[in-house]
C-alpha cells in the first residue's frame, strides 16, 4: 500500500488557521503577514494512538443530561504565594494549564520556581527546563534561598520523553519552561513553529486531564506584547496569566486574562528582591506618589482590579503646544479614549484644548482598562492646564459619557470603603455607585454631569 506523503500547508499565528497557500493576509482573522508554512505529516495508527494516549474521561461514554451531572468544587493547593494565588483564584487546581508570559527578564521563570519549591514540601514537583541547563536552574535556586527544595529537574525539550518520564514520576505540578522550546515526534517542522507550539501544548494539556498533574507553561511573548505562537494556545489552557512591568523596575503585576477557575483581570503585584520576587500587601501604597505638597496635574482614582480595590496616581501635564496638530499621549490608559474625553470636556465643560499638548500617565506602570478613570483623567488635566491643584484626600471615579452625563462604574462601595481605609476624606463619585449608609469618615460628593463634577472640585481646590 502506498504511503501518504505528506502536504504543505500555510498556518496564521494569530488565529490557528490553516490555508492551501501562501498570502499577505489571513483569509479568517484578517491579520497581516502571520501566515507560516508548515509541513503536515499524514498520522499512522502509532501517531494516532498517540494523539489519543491521554484521552482522559472526557473522550468516553455517550451524552448524559445535565441535571444528571454533579459537578464538585474544585480541590486548590496553595502555593502559598499570596499574590499569585489571589491571580489564581485561590491556588492551583489538578489537572488545570496555566500559561505564564511575559517580556523576557521580567521574573517567570523565577516567580515559577519560587512556586515549584513553595509546593514540593507537600506534593511532588518536576521542574522541566528547555531553555536552561540543571546547573543554570541550580544557581537561580541557590541566589533564591532554594537550593534544598525537593524541586526535581528534567532537561528535555522532546514532547514524548517528557510525559513518558512524567508518567514514571507522576508529579502532582509540572513547569514547562518554555512550551515554545518544545517539540514533538509527530512533526517535522522546527521547535517554536505555529504547529508544534500547538501540538505540544495539546499533548500536554491532554496528559493533565488525563493524570491530574497541574501543568504550568513558560511562554514567551511578541514585541507587540501578545503570547508568541498560534493564538489557538490561549483557548487550549485554564488560565492565561501576563506579567507586566519594567524589567529593569523594581514593581511587578501579575495580570489574569482567563481564568475557568477565578476572577477574569484579577491581579498580582510583586516586588523585586535579590531573594526573588516578594508579594505586595498594600499595593495601593505604592502607586501613590508622596508629594511634599498638593501639585497640579495629579488626581487619585479607585480603580477596580478583578476582585480588588486599588488607589492608583493619574498625573497630566498640559503645554503650550508648538506643533500644528498637537500631542495626545497616554501612558497606562487607552489614547483613543484620551482624545474622546478632551471633545467631551470641550462640548460640555466649555474648556478646550485645542492647541495644548496633553500627556497622561498612571504612576507605577499599572494599565488601567476600565472605564472608571475617564472622570479622573479630565480632572487631572483641568488641573494641569489651570495650575491649580486639588487636595491630596480627595479620590474620583466615573465613566463619562458622550452626552456629558457622568455613569457609575462596578464595585463602586468596595473602592470608596478602600479609599477611606487609606484615609481619604472626600470622594467624587457617580450618584449611581453612592452606598445608602455612607462610606464612614468619607465625605462623598455626589454627580451626575460633568459640570456638576467640575464644580465640585473647583470648590475643593
Amino acid at each position: 500500500m502506498a504511503r501518504a506523503r505528506a502536504r504543505t500547508v500555510y498556518v496564521c499565528s494569530a488565529c490557528g488557521a490553516e490555508s492551501p497557500k501562501w498570502a499577505g493576509q489571513c483569509p479568517e482573522c484578517g491579520a497581516w503577514n502571520t501566515l507560516s508554512e508548515v509541513t503536515v505529516q499524514p498520522a499512522t495508527p502509532a501517531r494516532a494512538g498517540a494523539r489519543a494516549g491521554f484521552a482522559g474521561a472526557a473522550g468516553q461514554g455517550g451524552p448524559v443530561a445535565l441535571a444528571q451531572v454533579r459537578g464538585a468544587e474544585a480541590r486548590r493547593l496553595p502555593t502559598g504565594i499570596e499574590e499569585l494565588d489571589r491571580v489564581l483564584g485561590g491556588g492551583l487546581v489538578p489537572g488545570s494549564v496555566v500559561l505564564l508570559g511575559g517580556d523576557p527578564g521580567v521574573g517567570k521563570s523565577t516567580l515559577l520556581l519560587q512556586a515549584a519549591a513553595a509546593v514540593a514540601d507537600r506534593v511532588g514537583t518536576l521542574y522541566v527546563t528547555g531553555e536552561e541547563s540543571p546547573e543554570q536552574v541550580a544557581l537561580r535556586a541557590a541566589r533564591l534561598g532554594l537550593a534544598q527544595a525537593p524541586v526535581r529537574l528534567l532537561a528535555e525539550t522532546a514532547v514524548e520523553r517528557i510525559l513518558a518520564e512524567s508518567e514514571r514520576a507522576r508529579p502532582a505540578v509540572m513547569v514547562v519552561d518554555s512550551v515554545q522550546t518544545l517539540w514533538t515526534e509527530l512533526l517535522q517542522s522546527a521547535p517554536g513553529s505555529v504547529a508544534q507550539v500547538r501540538e505540544s501544548a495539546a499533548q500536554l494539556t491532554r496528559f493533565a486531564k488525563a493524570t491530574g498533574t497541574t501543568v504550568l507553561l513558560v511562554g514567551h511573548v511578541t514585541k507587540e506584547g501578545t503570547l508568541a505562537g498560534p493564538r489557538v494556545l490561549e483557548h487550549m489552557v485554564d488560565t492565561v496569566l501576563y506579567f507586566e512591568g519594567d524589567p529593569g523596575g523594581r514593581w511587578r503585576m501579575v495580570r489574569a486574562v482567563k481564568n475557568r477557575y477565578g476572577a477574569v483581570n484579577e491581579l498580582g503585584v510583586f516586588a523585586m528582591t535579590e531573594q526573588g520576587l516578594r508579594p505586595v500587601g498594600n499595593p495601593s501604597a505604592i502607586f501613590l506618589s508622596r508629594h511634599g505638597a498638593p501639585v497640579p496635574g495629579s488626581v487619585v482614582m479607585a480603580a477596580l482590579e478583578g476582585t480588588r480595590p486599588l488607589l492608583v496616581e493619574v498625573q497630566a501635564l498640559v503645554d503650550q503646544s508648538p506643533l500644528a496638530n498637537p500631542r495626545r499621549l497616554a501612558q497606562g490608559l487607552d489614547g483613543g479614549r484620551l482624545a474622546m474625553l478632551l471633545a467631551v470636556l470641550h462640548r460640555h465643560g466649555g474648556v478646550a484644548m485645542l492647541d495644548q499638548d496633553v500627556y497622561v500617565n498612571v504612576v507605577g506602570g499599572v494599565r488601567v482598562a476600565e472605564t472608571a478613570a475617564d472622570l479622573p483623567v479630565l480632572l487631572a488635566a483641568l488641573s494641569s492646564l489651570r495650575g491649580r491643584s486639588l487636595p491630596r484626600g480627595l479620590v474620583v471615579f466615573g465613566e463619562v459619557g458622550l452626552a456629558g452625563e457622568v455613569r457609575p462604574v462596578p464595585g463602586g462601595e468596595q473602592r470608596l470603603r478602600e479609599a477611606a481605609r487609606q484615609g481619604f476624606a472626600h470622594a467624587i463619585v457617580p450618584r449611581g455607585n453612592v452606598p445608602r449608609g455612607g462610606v464612614a469618615g468619607l465625605e462623598l460628593h455626589v454627580v451626575t454631569r460633568l459640570e456638576e463634577a467640575l464644580r465640585a472640585a473647583e470648590a475643593l481646590a
